[in-house]
């Protein structure tokens, strides 16, 4: 380029990108055509002259955003700011993010599939819908009672109230006492027409569960001794999409477990349009980097601190 050409280019982008003035008027002032002047601008946004840098409050959670996507592979991720080191908060902070971006994507129509768990509730708590939705909201597991947000059931039903649609109920344990019970219960008419309806969903929301921690949700689902919880730790259980187990690396473990679950099966999880994981804190470090290598959903959320730990562990493992 010759130096009256990149005089004209330079001043055309200081005029238009700094000095904020529109197109038409710098065609009057330098005596050009409109169509020049944008066909320069063009043109020098083709060629490297323009470089256009976006600054935000949040740019680094964008960015974090992509560099999980880009090291996991998946279509999607959502960070949201950690405003503290308590994971009670982490959870209300993540459930506010995940509330907001289901109330984005959720239509008219539309089948909601859900798992229980601490977090799915507090995504539950935080909708605050400006309209009434015509959903359905579907059981993906059968049932365990107790704890409040162990009951599947009450969650779909709490939930569809929330949005305005209506709920199914899956009226199985999550977990039957054998491989053949199980089959049994899956075969039951009431259990195949539910569990068909959140096979079909539109949207799947679920919680990541840990395996390790003593308060580990999974362990409210299921009663184990000190040994059988050892026993499942020495297999690699690392966490628990659906109540199914699988390890650090994706792969499924503990199938004496998992062949007595009342529950979507993790591939026909993958086949749901859009299937939303959500968790974050320190215990949730390795279940995610594990949901992750095991491509089981399509879009993450999670919180900063927790984030940045999932992708140092997605780095050292791509390393090894």
């Amino acid at each position: 380029m010759d130096y009256d050409k990149a005089r004209l280019f330079s001043r055309i982008l200081t005029m238009h990108f700094i000095e904020q003035q529109n197109q038409s008027d710098i065609s009057k002032l330098l005596g050009l055509s409109t169509a020049k002047v944008n066909r320069i601008i063009r043109q020098a946004r083709d060629e490297g002259y323009l470089e256009i840098s976006i600054k935000t409050p949040f740019q680094s959670l964008f960015e974090l955003e992509k560099a999980l996507t880009d090291a996991s592979g998946i279509p999607e991720a959502l960070v949201s700011p950690t405003y503290s080191d308590d994971p009670d908060t982490i959870a209300r902070t993540v459930g506010t993010a995940a509330a907001d971006y289901l109330l984005q994507h959720l239509r008219d129509g539309d089948v909601l599939a859900i798992s229980g768990g601490k977090q799915v509730t507090e995504i539950v708590k935080a909708l605050n819908p400006q309209r009434r939705y015509d959903v359905t909201v579907v059981p993906a597991t059968g049932g365990v009672q107790g704890k409040h947000y162990t009951d599947v059931n009450h969650l779909a039903m709490v939930l569809a109230e929330r949005l305005g649609g209506h709920a199914l109920q899956l009226h199985a344990p999550l977990f039957a006492d054998t491989a053949a019970e199980r089959n049994m219960l899956m075969d039951m008419r009431q259990t195949r027409e539910v569990l068909d309806k959140a096979r079909h969903a539109d949207i799947a929301l679920m919680g990541i569960g840990s395996i390790v921690p003593e308060d580990s949700s999974y362990f409210d689902l299921r009663s184990m001794s000190r040994a059988d919880r050892d026993a499942l730790i020495n297999e690699g259980a690392t966490g628990d999409l659906f109540a199914h187990l699988f390890d650090v690396g994706g792969q499924l473990v503990g199938h004496q477990h998992n062949e007595k679950l009342v529950a979507l099966t993790l591939a026909e999880l993958r086949d749901i349009p859009l299937s939303v994981g959500v968790a974050a804190s320190a215990t949730k470090v390795n279940p995610i980097a594990g949901a992750l290598r095991g491509r089981f959903f399509k879009t993450l959320i999670s919180d900063e601190v927790t984030t940045k730990a999932v992708l140092k562990l997605l780095e050292k493992g791509a390393q090894a």
